[in-house]
């Protein structure tokens, strides 16, 4: 058996595939766009109403397409070209920045508009992220492929960084500039997306039914290891998640105004991505299913150390170890799930990972605002915390399989 020392300081870089090389940069500009327009959304939103239900309902509102039509997107990912797809979906985004920007300067009292535009974000995300997790797969070999996640995960989170803190400024020199920007990178990210060089792609070509459009929650059901990564971040997040909660916290807890709810928001991503540039150098080996566990538990625990802290330095810490924690859960899901996925159906099992992620992001943040609202905004959070920590417990009994899972470049 081969000592640590005998192996190679990285794995094989996703960046030596040209497709690969615009991929990643469509996706940085498309989250960044989309940090933007998240930050200067949610400020607007509570600075007009005051009401954490609202900013939970925004939530809601983006999540609620990816639910109503997961039969839909995962068949289009299956059959028709994903990096068109992505492009359609991004220029939809940037139409709705647009739209953004144009109710900013007609200077709209009543938010339900903003609602509205949301809910077609929410049909291009739901669209988007089935094509463009399942075209990764497509684009770099399968000893690159946990290398590419890594990469493709810390492409979010960097976005996740400076997107949130961009947004802050912008919104604060005027919102107008928040909305013009975001839609300047969409349109920017958009292009480069068809500049993707055309993959191979298995198209399924069994004629559309119920069977096929069902097929990616089939695959799940039969599959322990890929239900139960999936399932275990939709209950973790639910639970955990307290993005939703920061313009709670900047403006009124922690007074530190749009600048800091932009480095609250950016904080995650800071750990984020210094543990994908960790992952990068020293890749998870062996034992994959039982460090993914124990990310979640950190998790959770950072979560409860975040609601109730009263210091600023000290809530930056936590949402930084958050990130971190996540960043590892990431990897790990996304590998297995991609590894063990066949890619005439991966676009439809990545509809349904879209769903429960979706749900674990939009639907924790209407848990978090709904919980703000009946109990107060700092128990709100401490509950969630404990509750992902009790599902990691949980899940790691249910789900042997996963727990036990060891190597990510699968073989």
């Amino acid at each position: 058996m081969s000592s640590q020392t005998d192996l190679p300081r990285f794995e094989p870089s996703a960046f030596r595939h040209r497709g690969f090389r615009f991929y990643w940069s469509a996706r940085f500009l498309a989250a960044f766009s989309i940090q933007i327009v998240s930050v200067a959304v949610g400020w607007q939103i509570y600075d007009q109403t005051r009401d954490p239900l609202l900013l939970g309902l925004a939530g809601l509102v983006q999540f609620a397409p990816s639910l109503a039509l997961v039969l839909v997107t995962g068949a289009a990912a299956d059959r028709l070209s994903r990096r068109r797809i992505m492009a359609a979906c991004i220029a939809a985004e940037a139409a709705c920045a647009l739209v953004l920007l144009a109710l900013t300067l007609g200077a709209a009292g009543a938010v339900w508009p903003m609602f509205a535009i949301l809910s077609v974000f929410g049909v291009a995300r739901a669209f988007f992220s089935p094509a463009m997790q399942s075209l990764l797969a497509n684009l770099v070999p399968r000893d690159a492929f946990a290398n590419a996640v890594a990469w493709n995960s810390s492409s979010w989170q960097t976005a996740t960084i400076l997107g949130p803190v961009a947004g802050g400024l912008l919104y604060g020199l005027a919102p107008e500039a928040a909305y013009g920007t975001a839609a300047t990178l969409f349109a920017a990210a958009a292009t480069i997306t068809m500049l993707i060089p055309k993959p191979d792609q298995r198209t399924s070509l069994k004629p559309a039914s119920w069977n096929t459009l069902l097929a990616g929650f089939s695959y799940i059901s039969g599959q322990p290891i890929v239900l139960g990564a999936i399932s275990l971040d939709l209950f973790a997040v639910v639970l955990g998640g307290a993005t939703a909660l920061l313009p709670v916290f900047a403006r009124d807890l922690l007074e530190v105004g749009p600048w800091g709810l932009g480095l609250l928001r950016s904080a995650p991503g800071i750990g984020a991505v210094a543990m994908g540039l960790w992952l990068i150098r020293k890749p998870i080996r062996d034992h994959a299913g039982l460090v993914m566990f124990g990310a979640v538990i950190v998790f959770g625990l950072a979560t409860v150390t975040f609601g109730t802290s009263t210091v600023t330095w000290l809530s930056i810490a936590a949402l930084v170890v958050m990130g971190a924690a996540d960043m590892v859960s990431v990897t790990v899901r996304a590998t297995l799930i991609q590894l063990r996925t066949p890619d005439e159906v991966r676009g439809r099992v990545n509809a349904v990972n879209t769903l429960f992620i979706g749900a674990s992001n939009e639907l924790g943040e209407f848990r978090a605002g709904t919980m703000a609202a009946l109990i107060g905004t700092v128990p709100a959070v401490i509950v969630g915390g404990v509750g992902t920590i009790l599902v990691a417990g949980l899940w790691s009994r249910w789900f042997p399989e996963l727990r036990e899972a060891r190597r990510l470049d699968g073989r």
